[in-house]
């Protein structure tokens, strides 16, 4: 197994965990907040979704698409208190994008020598990935990272564990 691979996998976990937890949950579901504190599960995945696009695009410059029109801005801090599921898209829109994003990131991985994976991410974001490989491996761990407080919510819900 080689470093692109091993990376992968992780994308691979957090992916399969995160859209498991999603799968059954409806818009308005997506508008609940694992607790008063946390940011409600729409808006999470939105986050998830600028934020892989932001970041691959800082150390892959022109391998992602455009996110669509106000994506980011819908999705940015100062956004994450709101209640009005109208101020957000669908749950549909949301996984349709992290889609386009995540064949991006994937095919972005796949051009990666284990010399690029070694090289220093850009400034910004040398504190939570000091390297491209840390910023590509971090699109797994930050989904599985999510997805806790949606298990959390799920049982709220009286969903039984998936995991």
């Amino acid at each position: 197994m080689n470093s692109r691979e091993a990376i992968k996998l992780s994308l691979d976990m957090g992916n399969m965990v995160g859209l498991a937890y999603l799968e059954d949950m409806t818009d308005d579901e997506l508008m609940q907040r694992p607790d008063p504190g946390c940011n409600h599960i729409n808006w999470q995945i939105g986050h998830l979704v600028a934020a892989e696009h932001q970041i691959i695009e800082g150390v892959s410059p022109g391998s992602m698409p455009a996110l669509p029109d106000g994506f980011a801005e819908r999705y940015g801090k100062e956004t994450g208190t709101s209640d009005d599921a109208a101020a957000f898209d669908s749950k549909e829109t949301l996984l349709s994008v992290f889609q386009q994003q995540r064949a991006a990131t994937l095919a972005a991985l796949e051009k990666q020598t284990d010399e690029s994976l070694d090289a220093e991410s850009p400034e910004p974001m040398r504190a939570y990935a000091p390297n491209v490989g840390a910023a590509f491996s971090m699109q797994g761990s930050h989904w599985l990272m999510h997805a806790g407080q949606w298990a959390v919510l799920r049982r709220k819900m009286g969903r039984v564990p998936l995991f």
